[in-house]
C-alpha cells in the first residue's frame, strides 16, 4: 500500500476492522526499558519519513512511543513491504513487575480465528466434501428444526447472510461474563440456543449480520463432514501449510500456553476511579471456531501472506475469501475476510478482540504491504475510537 494516507483515513480503516476502547485515568510514566524495540528486515532494511520505499519506521516509533498508557499496556506490530519490513514491540509484560513487553508473545486473536475457519471449510469445499450451494440443514440435522423451512446455504455461514439469531453467552455485560469465565460453555450449547430462537431475522442472503453464530455452525460442520475435531481439521488444512508453530485452539483451558503479555480490562468503580482487571486466564470454549485461537504476529503475517499468495486455499475456492455477496447493500463481507478502502487501495484483513487483547491482520492482495498487530488494549470489546491502535494503523500504512 504504497499511497501515504492520511490520519482520517486510517482512523476508518480501525473503525472498519478493529475495535477501540474509552478513556481511563492515565498510567504513570512508564520505565526506561519499556522504550519500543524494533527491528528492520529486508534487502536494504525499512526506509523513510520522507516518502522514500519501505515502512515509515519513525512513524511507527512513534505510534508505541509513550506505551504503557490508559489506553494499552503493551503492542506487538509488523508492517510488510517488498522494500522491507519492520517488527516491534512496546510496553509492559504485566503491570506487577513492568518487565518489557515480550516481543514474541502469544495473544487471544479473536475473530480472526474466523480466517482459519473459514480457510479450512474452503479447502473441504476444493476437496469436494463440503458443497458451498448445499443447505446446511442437510448437513446437520439434528440441530435444525423443522421450523427453518428456507435453505440456509454454506456460503451463507461464510459471509454472514444466514440470518441466524445470534446463540447466548455467559453473560451480558462485563461484570457478568467474568464471573462465569472459568465456566464452559459447549459450541453445542450455543448452536442449540440460536436455533431454539426461531427462524431466521431475515431470509437467507438478502442481508449482511456479522455473528459469530454463523461460524460456530461452521466448526460443527467441520467436524460433521470430516470425524474429526475442529482444533486437528484446521491445524491440519491451515496452520500447518501455513508455518503457524505458535498458533493453537485452547479448548477449554483458561491459560494462554508459551510466552504472553497478560491482558487487562478497565473497569469504573462507583467513585469514578478505574481498577485495571487482570483477564489473562479466560475459558474462551463458547467462542470456539469464531475467536478462541491463540497466536503471534509472526504466525498471523505468514497466514496472510500464504493465504493471498494461494498456499492454502486453492483457486477458484479462494476467490471466496475477496468476494462479497452480491445484491446486499452495504456488504463489505466475504468468506472470512472484510474490505476497507484506504488511499484508493483495496485493504482485505479481520480484527479480533477478546477482554485485554486487540488484534488485526491484512493487507493488499497483491501484498504490496501487509499489517498485523497485537494491542493489549484495556477495553478491547468497546465500539469507541483507540487512540493506540488508530496511531498504529496510520503509521503502518503510510
Amino acid at each position: 500500500m504504497r499511497a501515504r494516507t492520511s490520519s482520517a483515513l486510517a482512523a476508518s480503516l480501525v473503525l472498519a476492522l478493529a475495535a477501540g476502547p474509552l478513556a481511563v485515568p492515565a498510567f504513570a510514566a512508564p520505565p526506561s526499558d519499556t522504550a519500543p524495540a524494533s527491528t528492520g528486515h529486508g534487502t536494504d532494511g525499512p526506509r523513510r519519513s520522507d516518502g522514500t520505499d519501505g515502512p515509515d519506521e519513525e512513524a511507527l516509533r512513534e505510534a508505541l512511543s509513550d506505551l504503557p498508557n490508559q489506553h494499552a499496556t503493551a503492542a506487538l506490530v509488523r508492517v510488510g513491504d517488498p522494500d522491507g519490513d519492520w517488527h516491534g514491540s512496546a510496553g509492559v509484560r504485566d503491570l506487577a513487575t513492568d518487565r518489557p513487553a515480550l516481543p514474541n508473545a502469544r495473544f487471544r486473536a479473536g475473530s480472526i480465528t474466523k480466517v482459519v475457519t473459514a480457510a479450512a471449510v474452503l479447502r473441504l469445499a476444493a476437496q469436494d466434501e463440503i458443497d458451498l450451494d448445499a443447505p446446511v440443514q442437510d448437513y446437520l440435522p439434528d440441530l435444525f428444526t423443522p421450523e427453518f423451512e428456507q435453505p440456509i446455504s454454506v456460503r451463507n455461514l461464510l459471509n454472514h447472510t444466514s440470518g441466524i439469531k445470534p446463540g447466548d453467552g455467559l453473560g451480558e455485560d462485563f461484570a457478568e461474563v467474568y464471573a462465569h469465565r472459568f465456566e464452559t460453555l459447549t459450541p453445542q450449547q450455543v448452536a442449540a440456543s440460536a436455533i431454539a430462537k426461531g427462524p431466521e431475522d431475515f431470509t437467507p442472503g438478502t442481508r449482511q449480520q456479522y455473528l459469530n453464530i454463523n461460524y460456530t455452525i461452521l466448526g460443527l460442520l467441520i467436524e460433521k463432514v470430516t470425524g474429526h475435531s475442529y482444533a486437528s481439521v484446521a491445524t491440519r488444512l491451515v496452520l500447518r501449510p501455513a508455518g503457524m508453530h505458535h498458533t493453537y485452539f485452547p479448548g477449554t483451558d483458561p491459560r494462554i500456553r508459551g510466552p504472553h503479555n497478560r491482558g487487562y480490562h478497565a473497569v469504573e468503580r462507583p467513585d469514578g476511579t478505574t481498577d485495571l482487571v487482570d483477564v489473562t486466564e479466560w475459558n474462551q470454549a463458547d467462542r470456539w471456531a469464531a475467536g478462541d485461537m491463540i497466536s503471534t504476529t509472526a504466525d498471523l503475517e505468514k497466514l496472510i501472506t500464504r493465504l493471498f499468495r494461494g498456499k492454502i486455499v486453492p483457486q477458484p475456492e479462494l476467490e471466496e475469501m475477496f468476494t462479497t455477496p452480491a445484491g446486499v447493500p452495504g456488504a463489505q463481507r466475504s468468506a472470512g475476510l472484510e474490505y476497507t478502502e484506504v488511499g484508493g487501495e483495496i485493504f482485505w484483513g479481520k480484527s479480533g478482540s477478546r477482554y485485554g487483547y486487540s488484534a488485526l491482520v491484512g493487507g493488499t492482495r497483491d501484498l504490496s504491504r501487509t499489517v498485523v498487530y497485537s494491542v493489549n488494549s484495556t477495553d478491547a470489546k468497546s465500539a469507541e475510537a483507540n487512540p493506540v491502535l488508530d496511531a498504529i494503523t496510520a503509521a503502518a500504512l503510510k
